[in-house]
């Protein structure tokens, strides 16, 4: 199925271009998420007509997501979590736990930005994260897991 690409998508193309995907793809994600529409004649000429306003639009995602970026980066969140004696906790440390931590210290993330190529943290210490606001910004967070007292 010919799709015009509304917003840049990873591994795919940027704003304004005409790609070849699978149907499922398109109907199931690409379309209802509103990152693509069918490339019809009569689309590609409304595209082409929006197109100044659908790159301001992009560009201020961008921009947002460089500020966003700026805050994140370099910073530090605590997460403190049930530990055996040899440093392994009894759960793990998950996205969600990151962004929640990272929102309660006044940058507001979504679970989906955090990314955790090594999967969960299963062991007390500092790791480092890699946290994406958008697909061109993605920043290192450091995440120390300590043992929780109680």
């Amino acid at each position: 199925m010919q799709i015009i690409l509304l917003d840049k998508v990873a591994k795919l193309g940027d704003l304004g271009d005409v790609v070849k995907v699978k149907q499922g793809y398109a109907r199931n994600f690409l379309i209802p998420s509103k990152l693509a529409r069918r490339a019809t004649e009569a689309a590609i000429k409304e595209f082409e007509g929006r197109r100044a306003e659908l790159e301001k639009a992009a560009a201020a995602k961008l921009s947002a997501a460089q500020t966003l970026g700026e805050q994140l980066s370099g910073k530090t969140v605590r997460i403190a979590q049930k530990a055996g004696v040899d440093g392994r906790l009894f759960g793990s440390v998950t996205n969600a736990d990151i962004a929640e931590a990272l929102t309660k210290a006044g940058t507001p993330v979504a679970k989906a930005q955090v990314r955790m190529p090594t999967g969960p943290l299963k062991n007390v210490g500092e790791h480092q994260v890699s946290v994406a606001p958008h697909g061109d910004v993605v920043v290192e967070v450091t995440v120390q897991v300590v043992a929780q007292v109680d």
